[in-house]
């Protein structure tokens, strides 16, 4: 564990101020609601390292592509979430100097970040150049119930005499993106009033109104407006007497014109904000903790008798549901969510391969729901991306990285290469159909995107005259590690897949459907015989590279002929290597930067037996350096498949801690918010082993030997299931909806509320 942060169940907690981690924690105090999130900056000036940072769903910048050398197929423009108008900031003064924590005396500081309910604390005393001595409090949330409203409440209080106290409560919208790739500022002024500021980014013309209001404890204060372009400000002087404290509460609307007419933005603000000044910040404070208890119901994880592996998960827990609701299907998750810029913010095939199963069970399908629809919102996108590189026909390839569905990432080896995303996107509908039971999603909007995306695929491949076989050419696998290999196993395994899904679904929507199934044959111009027959000759003769010898699947053509080191063997002075060594040194190397083949087999399961899982297992893992955040999930899951708990625990912790101990020494750039989702999936599919079998679910639990118990939570078809594993005990209870029946280490079960259940020996890891 990092020793900065205190072991807390329910909090995170800094119990000192450390300077030369402020970046870091701006990022792991970060707050949201799905639809805004602010990392936590101080309000007050602070002039050491900090970045700020302030961000809303849905409103993006193109800024224009930066590459050494053009490509045909490029996209013109990276995506960017944007860095918005700071809206938190109160400078402080104390007898007219200047309160800023890195030039000042700090005699304590505390800081909290509050889960269950979804506030972030600071409480600090410093010593004045005068000697004057104050206490600060601030307590700032960002409202799930008010989605358009953000409030702080600031106090200080002299300590060992009066003092004259000034606050600057300010909204800042000369702001710049610290990714910028050409430095180019991306918002221009609309307009301001005394109190707000309203600015409309360059290109997309999105418009965001910022507006503040200001009340303080003291009736005899002094109040003076200021402003200059792009900036309001409300100065408020005040007398504090000894050990009383001078408050400062702060609410500010922030709405855009992706929920009202850019016209109508100034007076939206103002109404968010007069209804919070009505309600007062004690109601609003209230109403938070009680929209956060209610979100905890239903997803809460416990874990017995290991704090660090506790804290972890309602980490990542939080996170996830501060980044992304399902209320509006626009919106999507990026990979550092509200946290942080890298990665631009866009959605990636995270969303499909990990988060995907933490929303639909967590939260809700219908949360689930709304991801799959905002791809098939974005097909015709995605058939632009595949036109783009010549594909025809109505063939889909889904985007990299997009804020719209065009693809807007621009490193070849990934534009171009890593199709593999196009598997995660079909891989989803029929994990979602296969959890929720929602057949109809198929007909409504699954089968078009299916067959979109199987179109590519049979265009994707070639015949090769020497193997007798389909292969795939030119690939990147999830393992970015390796480039422009040729028939990378997971690509050429799950582009088989989709064929034949693809195949079921045109014949399960003929059958069930036939209206739906001809206006969607007229739509995309599909020729069923001649296409759905290329699809099965393309399954019954693919390529899949392997090692007989060695009884594993070959990663990709040519694995083998690499130096085969293990991870063991590498110093600890070289790692991360994608810091320590070249990126020619990078491709040579046999190091797996994440979860490849192994990906395959999370997926398919069912395709493999446990010994082929086992040896694929070892031989990969052993030489996986983890140097990607959605690679310890997949490795923990499987390492409880097949009966492996050390490993299992050891993948979990650095899943679920991946950001509190910050493992990849990177968390100044944001959280790791889509491998979150992971940390998820490694409780409740890798030790709860929850899957869906034969239409049913279905658990094979184990726990490891550092816990006590554990129990989670999920949503599965009307109802809501606990499962809780303790010592040699299973306990289901149906908590809501009706009984259920479900397999039970493969048994059959009947569970109408709880039952207990003996657990099974674990299987044999040799």
């Amino acid at each position: 564990m990092n020793q900065f942060l205190i072991a807390d169940p329910w909090k995170i907690i800094e119990d000192r101020f450390y300077p030369n981690r402020v970046k870091a924690s701006e990022s792991l105090f970060s707050i949201g609601n799905g639809t805004m999130g602010q990392r936590a900056n101080f309000e007050e000036q602070y002039s050491g390292k900090s970045f700020h940072g302030s961000y809303i769903g849905g409103v993006y910048y193109p800024d224009k592509t930066r590459v050494g050398w053009w490509k045909n197929g490029y996209p013109e423009y990276f995506a960017k979430v944007l860095n918005s108008a700071f809206w938190i900031g109160i400078d402080v003064k104390v007898n007219g100097q200047e309160l800023d924590l890195a030039k000042l005396k700090i005699l304590n500081f505390y800081r909290e970040l509050d889960m269950r309910h979804g506030t972030l604390t600071r409480i600090f005393t410093v010593e004045m150049k005068d000697k004057t001595e104050v206490m600060v409090k601030s307590v700032r949330f960002v409202s799930l119930a008010r989605t358009e409203l953000g409030a702080v409440q600031y106090s200080v209080t002299p300590v060992n005499s009066d003092a004259t106290v000034e606050f600057a409560s300010y909204i800042e919208g000369d702001v710049r993106n610290e990714d910028a790739n050409y430095n180019e500022k991306f918002w221009e002024l609309v307009g301001q009033t005394t109190e707000s500021v309203t600015m409309r980014t360059k290109k997309t013309g999105f418009q965001v109104c910022w507006m503040m209001a200001n009340e303080v404890n003291a009736p005899d204060a002094r109040i003076e407006k200021r402003g200059r372009e792009e900036r309001v400000e409300e100065i408020i002087t005040a007398r504090a007497a000894d050990k009383q404290p001078l408050v400062l509460t702060k609410y500010v609307g922030i709405v855009s014109s992706l929920n009202h007419q850019p016209a109508d933005l100034v007076t939206a603000a103002a109404r968010v904000v007069k209804e919070a000044r009505e309600a007062g910040f004690d109601a609003l404070l209230e109403e938070q903790r009680q929209s956060w208890l209610e979100k905890w119901k239903s997803c809460d994880i416990e874990i017995g008798g290991d704090e660090a592996a506790q804290q972890g998960i309602r980490y990542c827990i939080f996170q996830l549901l501060q980044t992304y609701t399902g209320k509006d299907s626009r919106l999507n998750v990026g990979p550092k969510g509200f946290t942080g810029e890298k990665y631009g913010g866009g959605t990636y095939w995270d969303t499909e391969a990990y988060c995907l199963p933490f929303y639909m069970a967590a939260v809700g399908a219908e949360v689930g729901r709304q991801l799959l629809i905002y791809r098939y919102n974005q097909l015709d996108k995605a058939i632009e991306n595949a036109e783009k590189l010549g594909f025809t026909g109505g063939a889909a390839l889904y985007p990299m990285v997009t804020m719209n569905g065009e693809e807007s990432h621009n490193e070849w080896e990934i534009t171009f290469e890593e199709i593999h995303r196009n598997g995660a996107i079909a891989f989803a509908i029929f994990n979602y159909i296969r959890y929720t039971d929602d057949r109809k999603y198929l007909a409504e909007y699954g089968l078009e995107v299916l067959i979109a995306i199987a179109r590519f695929w049979a265009q994707r491949v070639n015949w090769s005259e020497e193997k007798r076989k389909y292969v795939i050419l030119g690939v990147t696998g999830p393992n970015e590690y390796e480039n422009n290999v040729n028939n990378n196993w997971y690509t050429n395994y799950i582009a088989v897949w989709c064929l034949k899904y693809a195949a079921f679904a045109v014949d399960y929507v003929r059958q069930h459907d036939p209206g739906r199934y001809e206006a969607i044959v007229a739509k995309t111009l599909f020729d069923a015989p001649f296409e759905v027959e290329h699809w099965y000759d393309i399954i019954g003769k693919m390529y899949f590279p392997k090692d007989v010898r060695r009884g594993i699947f070959l990663q990709q053509d040519g694995y083998l002929d690499k130096e085969q080191t293990l991870v063991r063997d590498l110093s600890p002075e070289d790692r991360p290597l994608n810091r320590k060594w070249s990126w020619d040194r990078i491709l040579r190397s046999d190091f797996i930067k994440q979860a490849d083949v192994l990906q395959g087999l999370y997926f398919f399961e069912p395709d493999f037996d446990l010994e082929t899982i086992r040896r694929n297992f070892r031989f990969y893992e052993s030489r996986t350096v983890h140097e990607s955040s959605l690679s310890p999930c997949v490795h923990a899951i499987l390492a409880a498949e097949i009966g492996d708990m050390d490993k299992a625990y050891e993948m979990y912790l650095r899943t679920s801690r991946l950001d509190l101990d910050d493992y990849n020494r990177e968390i100044e750039e944001g959280l790791h918010i889509t491998s979150m989702a992971g940390s998820w999936m490694s409780i409740v599919e890798g030790y709860g082993g929850m899957r869906v079998r034969e239409n049913k679910l279905s658990f094979s639990p184990k726990l490891p030997e550092e816990w006590e118990y554990y129990s989670f939570k999920i949503k599965f078809r009307g109802r809501v299931v606990k499962v809780t594993v303790q010592g040699t005990e299973t306990v289901i209870d149906i908590e809501e909806g009706e009984p259920l029946e479900i397999l039970l280490d493969g048994r059959p079960e009947q569970v109408i509320r709880e039952r207990t259940f003996a657990a099974p020996p674990l299987p044999d890891e040799a």
